[in-house]
């Protein structure tokens, strides 16, 4: 029973997948190349953060030698599994550049704040740095999870020991990496605004829908009985992990908005006025309320932490709330009015499905729990 529903469950992704592929490609050659290209990035980043967020849950854990989340690592280095995928994504992205960023247009070449930025917003320049930022995620993916199965098979510990000396350089990189992404990627779409704390913003997105991810990958293997000896206990420190970083998304985001309206420059201010104004209002309201009220309210409490049910709709709002957020962040460009049709169903389907399958895949590498990992027992036995 269980082979024939996972038969069914693949074949129901391969089919959503195709589906959107046809929708995708009639986006292109329909609608217009500046949405399907806002689309593809919306989605690229949002299957990127995803990856990078469990990479550094993996990497945290081994530079703090945290023992409770050792029995639940397997997860976040599967859904890390993302990270290649969207590399692959975001390199064809590469394409749209000159179609939805404005520093590549002709005329930036007689405005002279784009002119001032030139040396950093430049076609050469930008693609190194994706190059650059590629290749370090996916040495540090192979290094981490790669590295880990075959630990596995080993079972040697020196590893373990190898993996946390490298987890300090791993978090500089990562920084660094997340920084640019959010200054290239998604503020270069709009280069006149700039905010010093922009890149900090996307990193405690990223971190928390991590969390999210990870944790709703955990939920789903204990209640299909592949996780058994994984206890409430360990869950509820997830929990309390994610009402940490939810707290702190929230203060980040306040700060960014606070410290932007009181100095009230208008090249700094029409980026948000563009956003909390008009139709986009209702768009901005849902991020306080996805992305911190309801998982706030959900995990503050001892209750939340321990009922299944609850977190997972906890982590559900928390990465709808990620989401909505990226989609608020990018989707102005196109116009004064949020766009929500057929052509964002289409490339949804088809990167939800390709996301999916991806997971899928990776869920099935492996065991459930790192047995190679000399720390495991330590795991299974930490005490809150």
């Amino acid at each position: 029973m269980s082979t024939i529903r996972s038969s069914f469950a693949r074949n129901l992704l391969v089919g959503l997948t195709l589906i959107g592929a046809a929708g995708t490609t009639g986006v292109y050659f329909s609608v217009g190349r500046e949405r399907f290209w806002v689309n593809w990035l919306l989605w690229t980043l949002f299957l990127l953060t995803l990856g990078l967020g469990n990479l550094f849950l993996v990497a945290l854990e081994r530079l703090v030698g945290a023992h409770w989340s050792v029995p639940m690592r397997r997860v976040p280095e599967r859904i890390a599994s993302l990270i290649p995928l969207a590399i692959v994504l975001l390199l064809v992205g590469f394409f749209g550049v000159p179609v939805i960023f404005p520093w590549t247009y002709p005329a930036a070449a007689h405005n002279p704040v784009l002119v001032a930025k030139a040396a950093w917003l430049n076609l050469p320049f930008f693609a190194i740095r994706l190059a650059v930022c590629a290749v370090v995620w996916m040495l540090f993916y192979g290094f981490y999870v790669r590295g880990s199965l075959r630990q596995d098979e080993s079972k040697d510990p020196a590893f373990t020991v190898r993996a946390r000396r490298l987890a300090p350089a791993f978090m500089v990189v990562f920084f660094f990496s997340v920084t640019i992404l959010a200054f290239d990627w998604i503020s270069g779409l709009e280069p006149e605004w700039y905010s010093d704390m922009f890149g900090v913003y996307l990193f405690a997105g990223t971190f928390v829908s991590g969390i999210a991810a990870m944790l709703l990958g955990v939920l789903a293997l204990m209640r299909r009985g592949r996780l058994p000896e994984v206890q409430t206990k360990h869950v509820y420190n997830l929990g309390s992990l994610a009402l940490a970083f939810t707290v702190f998304f929230a203060y980040i985001g306040f700060a960014q908005y606070m410290l932007i309206w009181y100095a009230n420059l208008p090249e700094e201010v029409t980026w948000f006025k563009h956003r909390i104004e008009g139709a986009w209002q209702p768009v901005a309201l849902l991020l306080p309320l996805l992305h911190f009220l309801i998982p706030f309210f959900l995990l503050i409490g001892s209750v939340g932490k321990k009922h299944p049910a609850l977190l997972r709709v906890a982590a559900l709002s928390i990465l709808l709330g990620h989401f909505v957020d990226l989609y608020w962040l990018i989707f102005p460009i196109l116009g004064p009015v949020p766009l929500l049709g057929w052509p964002e169903l289409a490339m949804a389907c088809f990167f939800l499905g390709i996301g999916f399958l991806q997971i899928r895949r990776a869920m099935g590498h492996g065991a459930d729990m790192p047995v190679g990992d000399p720390l495991l027992g330590k795991g299974l036995e930490w005490q809150v």
